[in-house]
């Protein structure tokens, strides 16, 4: 058919293999630090909040990693998704380029998240975790950590941040139905929060506060893990599922892009999508041009410094070298509250610096005025 709108592969192409980019770089992303010992870290060093599964994947240099067959058997619920092309946007933008999108909102949590959210969870279970902290921004992370710790009986704990708690409450009903604790952050469960809140009562709250929250729990409970939506390698990883369908489907449209788009705030969403097309061209395909759409209100790639920084506003983590506006940057509480943390995931940023993406931002009353 030369007018299809919509491109679906059958359960037997959901991917068997999560793709690893950073067997394809050119040179290794720069290590992770200790903040004591500006070391880099070890496995050991990452116990505390990790379990060892999901380390090994945070440091593997292999290019496929195998995606265990109960995390597959979860996918097919909404896997492969759904490829669209935009023929009326076409029309209507009077362009002659092909518009296509891969759509993630089939997923029982909305979003991309429970490629990453279900693969966690399985690896805390598996590692005989009862209880997992995290933090969320818009709510979509917390929401498909919830609806994964509902699907493995595991116990979790969301600190979202305190801005998008008061603006989404729907995306806290959503994470409250799966069996989540949900609790606005900056709060008082915390040292982390109560530092915060010393400072200013009323505060917004920001992805970093909330990462501390979490982090800190995690930390402090011999049972307890702490699971992050995005930025760190394995996350991406994870997200690959959705790039390798969508190169599938172009196949059936018989299509191949010039230019890849996605927004960035962590960069999993990003990543996911790009990092298949971009490995392919780094095993000799067909070169692409990939371009990552941020906030003008959190700019990190394109405003940011790249240099060492820490993953949270209480200096908590390791230090990870990023395009950064520095951990204690408070962005203001616009809509997309997800695209709201101070850095960038260390594998964009690193590819970025290699020359292999570009980076843009725009606020977001050009972006809905563009859209409607």
């Amino acid at each position: 058919m030369t007018d299809t709108v919509k491109y679906v592969l059958d359960e037997s192409h959901i991917p068997k293999r999560w793709y690893n980019i950073a067997a394809d770089l050119p040179s290794p992303p720069p290590p992770v630090l200790h903040p004591g010992t500006k070391q880099p870290v070890g496995p050991d060093d990452l116990a505390p909040l990790f379990p060892m599964s999901l380390i090994l994947q945070e440091v593997s240099s292999d290019r496929e990693i195998d995606i265990p067959e109960p995390v597959r058997e979860i996918y097919r619920q909404w896997r492969p998704s759904p490829l669209f092309r935009a023929r009326r946007l076409e029309k209507v933008l009077q362009t002659p380029a092909k518009i296509y999108y891969k759509y993630e909102g089939v997923s029982p949590a909305g979003s991309h998240k429970p490629n990453t959210a279900v693969a966690q969870a399985f690896y805390n279970k598996e590692a005989g975790i009862k209880k997992i902290t995290t933090e969320t921004g818009a709510g979509q992370w917390g929401s498909a950590l919830a609806f994964a710790g509902a699907l493995f009986g595991i116990e979790i704990k969301v600190f979202m941040v305190c801005v998008s708690y008061n603006q989404k409450p729907y995306r806290r009903a959503l994470m409250e139905t799966y069996g989540a604790k949900c609790i606005p952050s900056p709060s008082n469960e915390t040292n982390s929060g109560k530092a915060i809140l010393a400072q200013r009562a009323d505060h917004p709250g920001s992805l970093g506060i909330a990462i501390s929250e979490a982090v800190e729990i995690a930390a402090t409970h011999d049972d307890t893990k702490y699971a992050l939506g995005s930025v760190l390698n394995h996350v991406l990883t994870h997200q690959t599922i959705v790039g390798q369908e969508a190169i599938k489907q172009l196949e059936m449209a018989g299509d191949y892009p010039d230019i890849i788009v996605g927004c960035t705030g962590g960069g999993s969403n990003f990543a996911g999508i790009a990092f298949p097309f971009i490995g392919a061209q780094l095993r000799g395909g067909k070169k692409v041009r990939v371009v990552a759409i941020e906030p003008a209100a959190c700019p990190s790639l394109t405003r940011g410094r790249y240099a060492y920084d820490f993953g949270d506003t209480g200096h908590l983590t390791p230090l990870v070298k990023m395009h950064t506006l520095g951990s204690t940057f408070t962005p203001p509480g616009f809509h997309a509250g997800g695209l709201r943390y101070h850095g960038m995931a260390p594998m964009v940023s690193h590819c970025l610096q290699l020359g292999l993406i570009e980076a843009k931002s725009y606020n977001q009353v050009e972006c809905f005025s563009a859209g409607v």
